[in-house]
């Protein structure tokens, strides 16, 4: 095929696509406290979407080149399979981006959930107007170069964060989080349980300001734990 092309791995099951579609990249990163995941799955602050309106939710495909060099970005797109997200560790190589908008456009035609790229891309406009979540260290406007092959579904290190084919890849306003498949379900009820917490935390919120409004009594605002640990502290 013209680049070290490795099989896929298989999707994650659409039950745990649907429910990681109702959590956030931040919950995810949270339900990874406490595990032996590098970053807690965070990838690099300034890998960041071009549409911050759009979610991204899917199954690893990986593509591992350098240089401004997108011939195994072209492999790897048309041979996509729906649902995935690509991930591309292009090494944060800053002279050439690495794709464009007729690109993104080609790997939503086959289905592609989503585009990350540890590097950069171009083509602003033409990407918010296809409404596809792209995750990049920013624009630039240079041309691409077409030469080596590269590996297509290997094991990489995009933004920080390690990924392996099949892991679980979630990308919001926030930037892009990444699950190990190992550990996807023992995650994503963690990261459940603290947007329970969350939500029963923002009605307390707005209760008190509305119980403050209206000259009312006010319930306690601070978590309980906050009033322990500083119980503890003075002890």
């Amino acid at each position: 095929m013209g680049a070290n092309f490795h099989d896929f791995v298989d999707p994650i099951p659409q039950k745990i696509i649907n429910r990681v579609k109702k959590l956030n990249c931040a919950l995810l990163c949270d339900g990874m406290k406490g595990t032996d995941v590098l970053r807690e799955g965070c990838m690099d602050a300034d890998i960041m979407p071009i549409n911050r309106k759009l979610k991204m939710v899917g199954t690893a495909m990986t593509v591992e080149t350098n240089n401004g060099d997108n011939f195994p970005i072209h492999v790897a797109i048309y041979s996509a399979r729906h649902g995935y997200v690509m991930v591309i560790d292009g090494k944060g190589y800053k002279e050439r981006p690495y794709f464009g908008d007729l690109m993104m456009a080609s790997a939503q035609a086959m289905g592609v959930a989503g585009m990350v790229v540890d590097g950069y891309c171009r083509d602003t406009n033409g990407c918010l107007e296809l409404n596809f979540p792209v995750y990049s260290r920013g624009i630039m406007q240079r041309g691409v170069i077409k030469k080596d092959p590269g590996i297509i579904n290997g094991t990489v290190k995009c933004g920080g964060v390690i990924v392996n084919p099949g892991d679980l890849v979630v990308g919001d306003y926030d930037g892009v989080t990444v699950v190990p498949r190992e550990k996807i379900e023992e995650i994503v009820d963690s990261a459940e349980e603290k947007f329970a917490y969350e939500k029963e935390r923002a009605k307390t919120i707005k209760s008190f300001s509305m119980a403050r409004k209206e000259g009312k009594k006010t319930p306690q605002l601070a978590p309980q734990w906050v009033i322990d640990l500083q119980n503890e502290q003075k002890s």
